[in-house]
């Protein structure tokens, strides 16, 4: 594969993918440097609760905390349920939402 074309192959991958909700990518890079991995693995379907295998317990922990500081509110305890962060997009609308 020549540099072109690999050029022309990421430049069709970023057509084809939606523009990401700044709050998604946000979220995306705080799951990428928790769980690690590429921000681009966290896509706005990506399921999190009980799908990711490492978003254990405590990573869930250090995840709600991360948010908290990244976007300057306290998620409520009752917030902290499988629909809310069902996906990274549910989780940014209820992020968006508590910021608003």
């Amino acid at each position: 594969m020549t540099h072109e074309t690999t050029r022309e192959a990421v430049a069709a991958r970023t057509l084809d993918r939606p523009a990401a909700h700044p709050t998604e990518e946000a979220l995306a890079g705080l799951l990428a440097e928790l769980l690690g991995g590429d921000p681009g693995r966290y896509a706005p379907d990506t399921e999190l609760f009980g799908s990711l295998p490492e978003l254990d317990s405590l990573a869930l922990v250090e995840l709600i905390t991360a948010i908290e500081e990244r976007f300057g509110f306290e998620l409520d305890e009752d917030d902290i349920t499988a629909e809310v962060f069902g996906t990274v997009e549910s989780l940014a609308a209820h992020v968006d939402a508590c910021t608003a």
